[in-house]
């Protein structure tokens, strides 16, 4: 998987690499689609949600350019493997996630697996978790019709923020926040399940 699916298209930093390398993808969805774990596809892990094909979660990963040191935000927890594949590199992962039974099954897999620098919330992700802001990196799993406001303001200076945007066909956007201007860049197209209850 990372040598002829991510490697081979482009993503160079090491420790994004060893961490799709370490986490068990196979672990994070259903028992009967684990044969498919490994293909550079999404899968579906119910409640209509799937998890991120391989590449993306590894070039979303690689675009934040995180360090040891950060506190990372993630929206919309799902089956979980992004949260494993960020805690693998920087030092907190906080992940809010709409639907209760998603965030219970995936914190049982990730305490299950030992990571213990994931903190679990489940809510509304457009409104973020501002009480531990602020974020040197934020990644939105769901995507927004537009950036939210308040993901914004909850991102430390110098941090950077991927957000899909759009509602049937999305554009990965990187926002870098500069004291109190953001830059955006348009990054390339995706496809991922709508925000639930997005504004």
């Amino acid at each position: 998987m990372v040598e002829n699916q991510i490697k081979a298209r482009g993503v160079k930093n090491a420790k994004v690499l060893e961490a799709m390398e370490k986490v068990p993808r196979h672990l994070f969805v259903p028992g009967g689609l684990r044969r498919s774990a490994y293909n550079d596809e999404p899968l579906p892990i119910g409640d209509g949600q799937t998890i991120s094909q391989p590449y993306i979660v590894a070039y979303m990963t690689e675009k934040l350019d995180l360090k040891e040191n950060d506190r990372v935000l993630e929206i919309g927890t799902g089956s979980g493997y992004q949260s494993a594949v960020l805690s693998e590199i920087a030092k907190e992962v906080y992940t809010v996630e709409i639907l209760e039974s998603l965030s219970m099954r995936a914190k049982k897999i990730l305490r299950d697996l030992g990571y213990d620098n994931i903190h679990f919330c489940v809510g509304d992700g457009y409104k973020g978790l501002p009480d531990f802001s602020p974020y040197n990196a934020i990644i939105v799993t769901v995507p927004p019709a537009r950036i939210p406001e308040t993901l914004k303001k909850q991102l430390h200076i110098g941090g950077k923020m991927l957000v899909p945007v759009g509602k049937v066909f999305q554009e990965l956007v990187l926002v870098s926040r500069k004291k109190n201007k953001f830059h955006k860049e348009s990054l390339l197209p995706v496809r991922f399940v709508p925000m639930i209850n997005a504004h």
